[in-house]
């Protein structure tokens, strides 16, 4: 094994000295004003779409001149380079570009570092552009990482000018891009779900319905209705309609975010934590009527209930047992992700007083500590650290909560997680 390892590399090298030197080189390849002499049998051996150009009748054959289209010059070399050398260069701003390349090519590996490059920069103003890069390249590792860097912000997002050049030049893709970001787990057939969809509601934005109303329309945060599930039958309801209805009738969900408060284009994307008062413990005819639920419907109604910050109701379905560690499936969201993400610093409490994991984490490996600190929620934070959250916990691209604090210019996140 040794043998082959000392023959790969010392091939490697002597690859990477012919494309300096140009000898014997057979193909002219040209992206714009840039032309690159190159070994044909090289490229064929790296590359199985040239490989296949290579090989049939075609005009690159014939005439040893390969056009790449969309395409700079830089780009063009460093894919050159990573076929002689199989070196991938680490050059984030180009990593894109690269990446579009690489795929149409076929060099897997060049790729996968691509995508792990673009994964790893991603910030409020690229995370539109990564994700749509992502959705049109099969790119699923980077895929993840910008959904969940979106939902986790979603409105700086949107009021950056790369969703809305994503919204002009590419809204099939941002469709796409909305639907994963918006689409809610499967919901549950129980009939108690619909009598307690009747509590008052105001959600979240959904950019899904922003992109479907007009491609080329300007980027807009219109709030919309989550969406329920089907009526049970009537006989069904009128067993469970008085219980619910009277029970229930007096826990109203309120949220601080709305479209009316949703922020400016030129604000940060921060939801601040409104001091609540504080509520007495939920009355047991309600606390009851949790109980009723299944284990994974209350866990469902607690998600929704930290994401809205409707403190009441995570206070009632604490008590009726909910399971504060139940992720999302999609995500693998807990409660206090949601309520982290939205700085939401009483209901962080409350699921921390109920044994919240602070350290929990996503699929894609962030905490809720992640979460605080790249949308400067300092209050949330705080109650983190002190529950035990660990601030040097990294991602599955390698970010710690300090790097998302850092990226997002939020000083105070910086100054408190660097302090001993």
């Amino acid at each position: 094994m040794e043998a082959v390892k000392d023959v790969t590399e010392t091939v490697t090298v002597d690859l990477g000295a012919l494309l300096d030197a140009g000898d014997d080189a057979t193909v002219i390849l040209e992206a714009g004003d840039t032309r690159l002499v190159a070994h044909r049998a090289v490229l064929a051996d790296r590359s199985p779409v040239l490989a296949a150009m290579f090989a049939h009748d075609t005009l690159e054959r014939s005439t040893s001149v390969v056009r790449i289209a969309d395409v700079g010059g830089p780009v063009l070399r460093q894919l050159v380079s990573y076929l002689y050398t199989l070196r991938a260069p680490q050059l984030p701003g180009t990593a894109p570009q690269l990446l579009a390349a690489a795929d149409k090519y076929g060099a897997s590996g060049l790729k996968a570092e691509c995508e792990r490059q673009v994964a790893a920069q991603l910030t409020v103003e690229t995370a539109a552009a990564a994700a749509v890069l992502a959705v049109r390249h099969s790119c699923s590792d980077l895929r993840r990482a910008a959904i969940e860097f979106i939902k986790a912000c979603p409105f700086e997002v949107m009021a950056t000018q790369g969703w809305a050049d994503a919204m002009l030049h590419q809204p099939k893709d941002l469709i796409e891009v909305s639907r994963l970001l918006y689409d809610p787990p499967p919901k549950s057939s129980a009939p108690v779900v619909t009598e307690l969809s009747t509590t008052t509601r105001t959600t979240t934005t959904s950019a899904a319905a922003a992109v479907a109303t007009s491609a080329s329309a300007p980027c807009q945060t219109p709030a919309a209705a989550r969406p329920t599930t089907p009526p049970p039958d009537e006989a069904t309801v009128s067993q469970m309609r008085a219980p619910v209805v009277t029970e229930l009738s007096t826990t109203t969900r309120t949220t601080t975010t709305s479209a009316a408060a949703a922020p400016s284009a030129s604000a940060p994307c921060q939801t601040p934590a409104a001091a609540r008062p504080t509520t007495p413990p939920p009355d047991e005819a309600t606390v009851s009527q949790m109980r009723s639920l299944s284990e994974e419907e209350r866990g469902r109604r607690l998600r929704e209930a930290a994401e809205e910050g409707a403190v009441e109701e995570v206070r009632a379905l604490l008590a009726a047992g909910a399971d504060v560690g139940a992720g999302d499936e999609v995500y693998g969201w807990t409660a206090l992700h949601w309520a982290a993400g939205r700085g939401d610093a009483a209901v962080v409490r409350l699921l921390l007083s109920a044994a919240s994991d602070p350290n929990a984490r996503t699929l894609g490996g962030q905490t809720p500590l992640h979460l605080a600190a790249r949308n400067g929620h300092a209050e949330a934070a705080a109650a983190l650290l002190q529950a035990g959250a660990d601030r040097g916990v990294r991602t599955d691209w390698g970010n710690t909560p300090l790097d998302f604090a850092r990226q997002q210019n939020r000083q105070q996140l910086v100054e408190m997680l660097t302090e001993r």
